[in-house]
């Protein structure tokens, strides 16, 4: 269904906005909004975070308590009991998490950073409070949009944004079907913020980090099904889009038709519109596939019947950083304990303009 429905949308889209520039190309200075969605690879400060499993995440001095090492040694995975006990996660070394992670912002609008960021993966406001004022401090993001969640790592979902909040944010969990206690500890809600924009009209972002792929299908499916009805329960003419990390691969998504069932029915896929020679935001180097586990969806309205629209040729990944980049061409993860690479996600970004 999918092979047929899709290039159908791809067509629609293209005769709607023909061979010239879609309306909103050219609006007036300041006007063009650009979204980013930013999975940031565990953006963990040098604290303990109380009820939360974060004790990879600390620096070497903080780890020779006997409780400590108790803890990892109850961890099966060795790889991941080695990180607990071992990595030396200091303060140089979230500094240059900050530093990078700033350094990929800034490589989107000339130096200026996109004017909505959806991220993923961030411990707590503290740090993404240091990300904005310490290292993104010229480029006018308001206040962080965070509001601490269920994951049991402590990693939530959240907003950078330069356009001012129209109401209070709300994280929206996700009301699984069938779910057991463990793996629920493992997902995150929806977040939504509700943005002004330029001319007075309301935006309405969810900030989204769908159950991982180790994780059955169908929890996904809960989750696509929940943020439709969000969407759904906007005022009517609501402009709104959902970006981040659906943790959907390519091989589920050609097996059960995820997008085309649970996507595309309320939204607008960007990539699919566009970004036909961009291999994908995630690369899984097991079975060397490529996947879109990043995406920003778009309100139809977007394409038809509404004040703002997709600016031409503006759906792009931000990768052009040395760092995010390995010899192979892949994303270059953050790692340790060289403190090399950024995310093991590539940034996705778009831009909208009024018609």
């Amino acid at each position: 269904m999918r092979r047929i429905y899709r290039p159908a949308l791809i067509v629609l889209f293209l005769m709607l906005v023909g061979c010239a520039p879609m309306p909103g190309t050219q609006p007036e200075s300041g006007t063009k909004i650009t979204i980013m969605a930013f999975n940031v690879e565990n953006l963990f400060d040098t604290d303990d975070d109380p009820g939360k499993n974060d004790a990879t995440y600390l620096p070497l001095a903080k780890k020779q308590s006997a409780a400590h090492k108790a803890g990892c040694a109850e961890i099966d995975n060795d790889y991941w009991r080695e990180q607990c006990l071992y990595w030396d996660w200091n303060e140089e070394v979230v500094r240059t998490k900050l530093t990078r992670l700033a350094d990929v912002i800034r490589q989107v609008n000339n130096g200026r950073g996109a004017d909505v960021i959806a991220l993923q993966e961030v411990e707590n406001i503290k740090v993404l409070e240091r990300l904005r004022t310490e290292h993104l401090g010229d480029l006018g993001y308001q206040p962080s949009v965070l509001i601490e969640g269920r994951d049991d790592r402590g990693i939530d979902v959240a907003f950078l944004s330069k356009l001012p909040l129209a109401g209070e944010p709300v994280l929206h969990e996700i009301p699984f079907r069938a779910i057991e206690d463990k793996r629920k500890k493992d997902t995150r809600g929806i977040l939504q913020a509700d943005f002004l924009l330029p001319d007075g009209n309301v935006l309405t972002g969810f900030s989204v980090h769908f159950p991982a792929p180790y994780h059955p299908f169908p929890l996904r499916i809960d989750a696509y099904r929940f943020l439709g009805s969000l969407q759904e329960g906007l005022p009517a003419g609501r402009l709104a889009f959902a970006a981040g990390d659906f943790n959907t691969p390519a091989r589920e998504d050609d097996a059960e038709d995820m997008l085309g069932q649970y996507a595309e029915p309320w939204w607008l896929v960007a990539h699919e519109i566009e970004c036909n020679d961009c291999p994908g935001t995630n690369y899984y180097r097991v079975n060397d596939s490529w996947s879109f586990l990043d995406m920003i969806l778009l309100s139809r309205n977007f394409l038809s019947g509404g004040q703002w629209g997709l600016v031409r040729g503006s759906v792009k990944l931000a990768n052009n950083v040395p760092a995010q980049v390995t010899d192979e061409g892949t994303p270059r993860r953050f790692r340790m304990p060289q403190a090399e690479g950024v995310s093991d996600h590539w940034p996705l970004i778009l831009t909208i303009a009024p018609k």
